[in-house]
């Protein structure tokens, strides 16, 4: 991710989702159908489908929300990090909290701490009745860019 050069949130978050500049969601996070809906260093907003991210018994992989709360907050920590520096995450947690089975769950991830060297955002996944399916946090180191990117 790069400087948003004056861009609102849901403008960032259009741009990544279409494949333009910012390089945001990689490989994993494309397959899984995650979308931004709103992109800035304190605050990321994003969704999932349910369908095709299940376990076995019809139910959201714990593994899938994971996979969202790591993107939301990687996306927030690389613009928090700002130009030529990278944010590689170090930790993450979650705590499953209900089961979702249909439709699309959405992730918050927001800024609790924003320092020179690490960055630590607070994810909360919900269904789309608004209930809580999975609290995360995750917590990256961030760098330098290595030369050459």
């Amino acid at each position: 991710m790069t400087d948003t050069g004056g861009m609102s949130p849901q403008e960032v978050a259009a741009e990544i989702n279409s494949g333009g500049v910012f390089d945001g969601r990689g490989d994993l996070a494309k397959s899984m159908g995650v979308e931004y809906l709103e992109v800035s260093a304190e605050r990321v907003v994003g969704r999932m489908p349910v369908k095709g991210n299940t376990q076995p018994y019809g139910l959201l992989h714990g593994g899938a929300s994971v996979v969202l709360a790591e993107t939301l907050g990687s996306a927030g920590s690389a613009l928090h990090a700002g130009p030529g520096r990278v944010a590689v995450g170090i930790e993450v947690n979650a705590t499953h909290h209900r089961a979702a089975t249909d439709g699309y769950v959405t992730g918050v991830a927001t800024r609790t701490h924003g320092g020179r060297t690490l960055a630590t955002y607070d994810i909360v996944i919900t269904d789309e009745d608004g209930r809580r399916v999975c609290t995360a946090r995750l917590t990256c180191m961030l760098r330098d860019a290595p030369p050459g990117n």
